[in-house]
């Protein structure tokens, strides 16, 4: 993870600690395109930086985790999909995985709306990601210059080993 990101989830959690009014406004963020709520603005732009464009992929990477961050603030130290495998095997649903293949399959302009609903999944179960991760991620996934197929191969990777994980550890016991 870059320092960038673990300096950005840092702040979102001091908001969390101190300016319920500030999540709130990020939580309702997620219901615009990213970076296009002004009242966001004042939380995340300072993290943007001056010479980024306003379409830039990190711009819009950092509104929307900032949105899903508020949205469950539960920072863990599982990737995004690891956490979603988990719920997986914890509730024994097939429809969790399908809404994970659909999301392995979203481009650029929905990915986030395939996000907040899973982090509205997690945050059902209390089961926290780790957002700097998901921050990078987004990041590379939302560059119209790179190609997120490696990026959903990781993450089907670390959704399947949790998921079955998770299962054999159920099997053994």
């Amino acid at each position: 993870m870059s320092e960038h990101a673990e300096q950005f989830i840092a702040h979102l959690q001091a908001l969390k600690e101190r300016d319920r009014g500030a999540l709130a406004a990020l939580r309702h963020s997620l219901a615009f395109e990213p970076g296009c709520y002004p009242k966001a603005f004042p939380y995340v732009e300072r993290f943007a930086g001056a010479a980024v464009h306003e379409r830039d992929a990190r711009r819009l990477a950092l509104y929307a985790v900032a949105g899903l961050f508020a949205r469950h603030p539960q920072q863990s130290a599982q990737s995004f999909a690891t956490a979603l495998g988990e719920l997986m095997a914890r509730r024994q649903s097939q429809s969790i995985e399908g809404r994970f293949i659909a999301l392995l399959g979203a481009d650029a302009e929905n990915i986030v709306d395939y996000l907040r609903q899973a982090i509205s999944l997690l945050a059902a179960d209390a089961i926290g990601c780790d957002y700097a991760r998901l921050l990078d991620d987004l990041s590379r996934w939302l560059n119209p210059a790179a190609d997120p197929s490696l990026l959903r191969q990781r993450w089907a990777r670390d959704f399947y080993r949790a998921a079955q994980a998770s299962h054999e550890f159920t099997d053994a016991e």
